[in-house]
C-alpha cells in the first residue's frame, strides 16, 4: 500500500544525510567524549561541531547550547530552572494553546501554589496581546510562550513578546519545537533568554533535543549528575545523535527556502482542493502568520477520528492534533481555545508537510478526500 506521510509536524522522517553522519559513531566512534584517554577524548570535537552546526541555525554562540534528550526535557528545564534560580517564588505566565510539554509543567507549579497565568487566544489562534501585557503590568514573571502552535501553525509574534517581557523584568522561554528548520530564527535579533526544540522535528532522530540559554541567564539545572554540558545538564552524552542533530541543522539551513516555497505551494493547493470539493469545511488558524507546512482544516458534522481512519486505511498519514494527545475523543484543547464551533471542532484534521513529499501525495488526497466526506456525512446524525 501506498503510504502518504502529512504528519511531519508529529515526526519527520531521518534524512540519509543524517544517518549516515551518525552510524561511524555506533562502529568506530564509540567512545565516551568526557574520557581523558584519547580513544574517547577524540569523539569531544565532533559533540562540538554539531553544537556550532546548531547554534549557525539559531543565529546563536556555541556556548549557549544545552543538548537534552527531546523537546520536553528542554521544556521543563527552562520552565522549572528558572522558577528555582529566581531565589523568590515568580508567577508563571503561559497560553492556552502551548503544548503538554509546557502546560503539565506549569499546572504542576500551580498545583504547589504558584500563581499561573494562561493567556488567550482569538478565534484565529493568534495570542491576545493586549491580556499579556496587562499580565506582565502586575511585576516580573518566568513567561513561555511557543514560537509557532503545533496544531494550527499559527506564528506568535515573539520577537515583540520578548521585548514586553524584558521590559517587565520578566524571564522568557520559547517552545520553538515546530519553528527551527522551518523559518528563518536569529536569536541575535530576538531576545528570548531560552529556545527549546526537538531533533524528530527537523529530520534528525528521536531521543534528541536542545535548550538555548542565552549568555547570563540564571538556571537551575534540572538534570544533575557529572560535569557534562558545562555542568548544565548531567549524563553521558549521546553522540550519535547529537552528530545527526547538527548534521540536520545543516541541512535545515540549506533546505530553508525550500521549505518557505516549495512546501507552501503543496500545503496552499491542499487546501485550495479539499475546500472546493468539500463542502461545509475551514482552515482553522491565521492564514497569514502561520508555518509554511501546516493547515489545519474543520469538515463539518464529521468526527477528526473517524476521516483519520479512512485516511489511514488509504495510506495518508495525518493527526487530529497534538501526537501527544491523541487517543481522546474530545477536540484539541488548541481548538477549543479558538472557539471553534461545536460541529466543526469534532472534525478537525491536520496536515503538515515536510520537503520529502511531492505533488503526487496531493493529488492522491485530493483524489479521495472528498470521498470519504461524503461517506461519514452520510452516517452523521448531525447532517
Amino acid at each position: 500500500m501506498r503510504t502518504v506521510y502529512l504528519d511531519n509536524n508529529a515526526t519527520t522522517q531521518v534524512a540519509p544525510e543524517v544517518t549516515e553522519a551518525m552510524m561511524p559513531f555506533f562502529n568506530d566512534l564509540w567512545g565516551n567524549p568526557s574520557s581523558m584517554h584519547y580513544f574517547g577524548g577524540q569523539v569531544a570535537k565532533y559533540v562540538e561541531e554539531a553544537r556550532a552546526k546548531l547554534a549557525a541555525l539559531l543565529g546563536a554562540e556555541p556556548s549557549e547550547i544545552v543538548f537534552t534528550s527531546c523537546g520536553t526535557e528542554s521544556d521543563n528545564t527552562a520552565i522549572k530552572g528558572a522558577i528555582n534560580a529566581a531565589g523568590r517564588r515568580m508567577r508563571v505566565i503561559t497560553t492556552r494553546v502551548e503544548h503538554p510539554a509546557v502546560l503539565s509543567p506549569c499546572r504542576d507549579l500551580q498545583e504547589q501554589g504558584y500563581d499561573i497565568v494562561e493567556i488567550g487566544v482569538n478565534e484565529k489562534g493568534s495570542l491576545d496581546l493586549d491580556e499579556l501585557e496587562s499580565a506582565l503590568e502586575q511585576g516580573p514573571a518566568v513567561v513561555s510562550i511557543m514560537w509557532a502552535n503545533n496544531e494550527t501553525g499559527v506564528i506568535f509574534p515573539i520577537r515583540k513578546i520578548a521585548r514586553m517581557v524584558k521590559e517587565s523584568g520578566g524571564v522568557i522561554h520559547t517552545d520553538a519545537v515546530q519553528a527551527v528548520g522551518k523559518i528563518p530564527i536569529d536569536l541575535k535579533k530576538v531576545p528570548v533568554d531560552m529556545l527549546s526544540l526537538s531533533g524528530h522535528k527537523l529530520h534528525a532522530p528521536k531521543g534528541i533535543g536542545a535548550l538555548y540559554v542565552r549568555k547570563g541567564t540564571k538556571l537551575k539545572t534540572f538534570l544533575m549528575g557529572g560535569h557534562q554540558e558545562h555542568g548544565r545538564r548531567g549524563g553521558t552524552e549521546n553522540v550519535p545523535y547529537i552528530v545527526g542533530l547538527g548534521r540536520a541543522a545543516e541541512l535545515a539551513a540549506a533546505h530553508m527556502d525550500e521549505e518557505t516555497s516549495r512546501v507552501s505551494k503543496l500545503r496552499d493547493r491542499l487546501e485550495k482542493g479539499l475546500l472546493e470539493t468539500c463542502p461545509d469545511s475551514r482552515i482553522n488558524g491565521d492564514t497569514e502568520h502561520r508555518l509554511p507546512n501546516t493547515t489545519n482544516i474543520s469538515f463539518q458534522y464529521i468526527e477528526g477520528e473517524a476521516v483519520l481512519y479512512h485516511l489511514s486505511d488509504l495510506g495518508v498519514c495525518a493527526s487530529s492534533g497534538s501526537a501527544c494527545t491523541s487517543g481522546s475523543l474530545e477536540p484539541s484543547h488548541v481548538i477549543r481555545a479558538m472557539g471553534v464551533p461545536f460541529t466543526a471542532a469534532h472534525g478537525s484534521t491536520r496536515f503538515s508537510f515536510s520537503r520529502y513529499n511531492t505533488d503526487e501525495d496531493v493529488d492522491y488526497l485530493l483524489e479521495n478526500m472528498p470521498k470519504i466526506v461524503d461517506r461519514l456525512r452520510n452516517l452523521s446524525p448531525f447532517v
